[in-house]
Parts: C-alpha cells; structure tokens; sequence
C-alpha cells in the first residue's frame, strides 16, 4: 500500500464565514467539525498534510475569476485566513515536516504550483480531499489528481459548495468518473 496524503482545499473565511466575500455559509460551515477531526488524524498519523489556499491580487483584472467571482482570498486580508478551528490545528503543527501550506492562484491545487513534485518525492501515491468549493476548486483538483495518476478518496461530509445542485453533481462524477472513493 502507498502513501497517502491530506489536501486542505480553500477552507477559509471568505469561503465559510456568513459574511465572506463568496461564501457557501451554513453548509460550509456545518463541514468544518470533520474537517477539523480528518486533519487531526493525518497529522497524528504522521501522513502528508496540504493546505492549498487561494491567493489573489487586490484590484488584478487580469485574472480569469475576476469576470466570474467577487473579489475574494485577497492577499493580506482576514478573508484569506483558515476558517474557525482550522486555524489553530493548522497553527498547532504547522511547523511539522509533514504539514505545507501554499497558495494556489487557480481552481486546481496543481495549476501553477509544486504540489505534484512534493507528492512524489514523497512516494504519495492516495490523496484524501476536503474543503470548499465541491464544485470548483476540490473538482478541478481532483481532475488534475486522476490525471496525473494519483488514488482519490473525498470526504462527502468535509466538502461543500454555495450550489446545492454542483455540489451533489460533483460527488457523482468524483465517482463515476474519476473512480474516486467517496466516503464519509
């Protein structure tokens, strides 16, 4: 059996809180005990642990979310910080050899960044998903996983989405698609 690894994927303020800049609010925040618990365990665990967070540039209208989002994730806002307990497990071991928190400028935690290169030094072969948006950015790096011939599970009880509708789209084609593991 191979490796496995936890990717964190955008669970912050202005993704969770009521009044975050582009919020999925209740369902995510109803998420955030599981998260919080799967996080713990892959760091007791001693297994990787990834914080792939969304940066971007105040006033950047060249960025492609920017015709399709509100301004969020600012760099050097609140809105850009873990959401609720996250923060001080994160806080807690985020000087651990096992724990990487990086920003990301794309939906996919692999557009742009190392990710895929740290996964391997370390023989990952399972990445394990939570976070926010089910339908967005856990999707698309869960595309990019499948693609690059990594085992996907998703935690359905630790990932959501301000659309209802995307979000159960979403665990169905993790499935039925990208042969993911979908459990809770």
């Amino acid at each position: 059996m191979g490796k496995r690894a936890l990717i964190n994927v955008d669970y912050t303020v202005d993704f969770v809180a009521d009044d975050g800049k582009l919020t999925c609010g209740k369902p995510g925040q109803a998420i955030e005990e599981k998260i919080v618990s799967i996080t713990k365990e892959f760091v007791a665990a001693e297994d990787y642990v990834v914080f792939a967070i969304d940066a971007h540039e105040k006033g950047d209208t060249l960025h492609p979310e920017t015709a399709l989002f509100p301004s969020h994730n600012i760099i050097g806002t609140e809105g850009r910080e873990l959401y609720g307990t996250l923060a001080s497990v994160y806080a807690k071991h985020k000087d651990k050899s096992n724990v990487y928190y990086f920003d990301k400028t794309r939906y996919s935690a692999f557009a742009g960044t190392d990710l895929e290169l740290r996964l391997r030094e370390r023989g990952i072969d399972e990445l394990h998903l939570v976070g926010v948006c089910t339908d967005i950015c856990v999707l698309h790096t869960a595309v990019d996983a499948y693609n690059k011939g990594f085992n996907i599970v998703v935690h359905k009880d630790a990932v959501a989405s301000f659309n209802a509708a995307g979000h159960e789209w979403a665990l169905g084609h993790f499935k039925e698609t990208l042969g993911a593991k979908v459990e809770s």
